[in-house]
């Protein structure tokens, strides 16, 4: 990497206007076909993905260089999430991010491990000063992985704004050979008020998609009466990939009037859990695909829908024949169209909206606390995001929290009265969520006095869990006793099938060493290029804890010839 001193005010205008953004500033990160994994906004897990995912060929190491100058101006490295990541500040206010990196390179790379060192800690976040780490464009600055929460090798990479707010790549000229359209493969109408209704039907329904000869779509004739909302399940496929991406524009039209249209052009992470409101929460949990709701409901303030009339409803009139269309476009501009025709006809109800109710009802506005048995729950106000009947009852030390089809937006405490147990148990104690075969995994619990405490964002069951069991681990690439001269790595698996590893420790010899872990094949890694100054006979520790406190020790003797 290239030593130059910025000067300080080259990054005094980091947040300037950026109204026109800078299609050839940034040059490709890597020096390969750019093929995508993932696409710009396209749905996750209660997020939206705020870049876009770089295919690495099958494969980890490949060399990742700055597209434009700047300097590194943070670095983060954690077990979960993004794995090895590095920001880059450019002159011009943007930042770049890259994700999931197996290493960092040359003096990046030895800023962290000198830090992990002196800290003693592998996970570590770090904001360098802007005269530490310059880099120029074209600079090597990491390589290519897996780490972190990635299912597979390949580079995340963002371009975030002067505010940290993440937006499409693609927008700067980041090319992506596209000539396929979007794909729909499903349409659903919503009647939204008492006296709606679709084909005699007050629930969500299914409109059947006909394939027209020009590629198109065209619904059934439908009839409808009353104010209706729309969604749509939808994918995008580029060239040379079989990935099912997300789109990137969706627009509606009634009558010749511009209904709605969202746009995956930028967003920020303070919205972005938002996605819950804007999907169809209960459909995905039941049947594992997102439909996206062509109107926005109350609590969802999304800035990706940058048009609506009346929030995007339409109002289907008795007598009336209307049409509905719906275009779904890539960023090439690849299109699909689908037109629904409505006739408006008030009729009998056959299939009255389904209604769940029971004892608890809560007002999404108001804070609400709720004791069922030995458990408390607080329920603060804006945790959901409409009124809502809740099923909640307890048994024992199990209480059942409604189901997972209802989204929650903030945190929901959940405290148990654990004064039945004795003092020496209760360390041992946390609040876990069955899953569907009733085991428990941990939830982040705290303890006052008889008083446990979990924190969720998701319904189900949970119970008053017990591990008194100490982690295991185990050598993976290696003997107690054995030689180790050929060996580039050292590797222990460690595994606790209860609350979870909380945290490691390994010395040589009493001297720190830094291990890696990958959490997906519960595997500790010690690299011996580190330079651990090792001697011929060599005594390894390593101390797991697990999330309860529980503590397991490992201790083994290895030989290795000094370099």
């Amino acid at each position: 990497m290239t030593k130059y001193i910025l000067p300080f005010l080259l990054f005094a205008t980091a947040v300037q206007s950026q109204s026109e953004i800078p299609k050839d500033y940034f040059a490709n990160p890597l020096d390969i076909e750019l093929i995508l994994a993932g696409n710009f906004g396209e749905m996750r897990a209660n997020h939206f993905h705020s870049g876009i995912d770089i295919k690495t060929e099958q494969r980890e190491g490949l060399p990742v260089y700055a597209p434009a100058d700047g300097y590194v101006s943070r670095i983060n490295v954690q077990h979960y999430g993004y794995g090895k990541a590095l920001y880059i500040l450019h002159p011009n206010g943007y930042t770049t991010v890259y994700g999931h990196l197996r290493s960092f390179a040359g003096e990046i790379e030895k800023y962290v491990k000198d830090t992990q060192y002196a800290k003693e800690t592998f996970e570590i976040e770090l904001f360098p000063d802007a005269s530490l780490l310059p880099v120029k464009k074209g600079d090597l600055i990491a390589y290519t992985g897996n780490t972190g929460g990635s299912g597979g090798p390949h580079l995340h990479y963002e371009i975030r704004d002067g505010a940290q707010r993440p937006m499409n790549p693609l927008l700067f000229g980041v090319s992506i050979p596209d000539t396929q359209i979007p794909i729909v493969t499903n349409l659903f109408v919503y009647p939204i008020d008492e006296d709606s209704q679709v084909n005699q039907n007050q629930n969500r329904q299914k409109l059947r998609l006909i394939k027209q000869k020009d590629g198109s779509y065209k619904t059934e004739s439908v009839k409808a009466f009353g104010k209706l909302g729309f969604g749509i399940t939808t994918y995008d496929q580029q060239d040379g990939a079989s990935n099912k991406n997300g789109s990137y524009r969706i627009k509606t039209v009634y009558n010749g009037t511009e209904k709605f249209e969202v746009l995956f052009n930028k967003f920020s992470f303070d919205e972005t859990r938002y996605l819950n409101r804007y999907t169809d929460y209960e459909y995905y949990e039941t049947n594992k695909s997102m439909i996206q709701k062509l109107f926005r409901e109350k609590n969802n303030p999304l800035s990706i829908i940058t048009n609506e009339d009346d929030n995007g409803y339409i109002i289907a009139e008795d007598g009336r024949q209307s049409v509905y269309t719906i275009d779904v476009s890539d960023f090439s501009g690849n299109k699909i169209v689908i037109t629904v025709p409505i006739e408006g006809k008030k009729l009998e109800i056959l299939e009255p909206k389904i209604r769940k109710t029971s004892d608890d009802f809560i007002y999404s506005d108001q804070a609400t606390s709720i004791t069922k048995g030995k458990f408390s729950i607080y329920i603060p106000a804006n945790a959901l995001y409409e009124d809502t009947y809740l099923n909640i009852d307890a048994n024992g030390d199990v209480l059942n929290f409604h189901e997972d089809i209802v989204p929650i937006h903030q945190n929901i405490s959940i405290t148990a009265d654990i004064s039945d147990y004795k003092d020496v148990d209760r360390d041992k104690l946390y609040i876990g969520r069955l899953n569907y075969k009733g085991v428990p995994y941990y939830n982040s619990t705290s303890r006052n006095g008889d008083k446990l405490t979990g924190k969720t964002r998701t319904f189900g069951k949970f119970t008053v869990a017990a591990d008194t069991t100490p982690p295991v681990i185990k050598p993976v690439n290696f003997s107690d006793g054995k030689w180790m001269s050929n060996k580039n790595f050292l590797e222990v698996k460690i595994t606790d099938d209860l609350s979870g590893i909380s945290s490691y420790r390994a010395t040589i010899n009493g001297k720190f060493i830094l291990m890696e872990y990958n959490y997906k094949n519960d595997v500790l890694t010690y690299n011996f290029n580190d330079n651990v100054i090792l001697e011929s006979e060599n005594n390894l520790k390593v101390i797991v804890v697990d999330n309860v406190g529980n503590s397991a020790t490992f201790e083994a003797k290895f030989f290795r010839k000094n370099s």
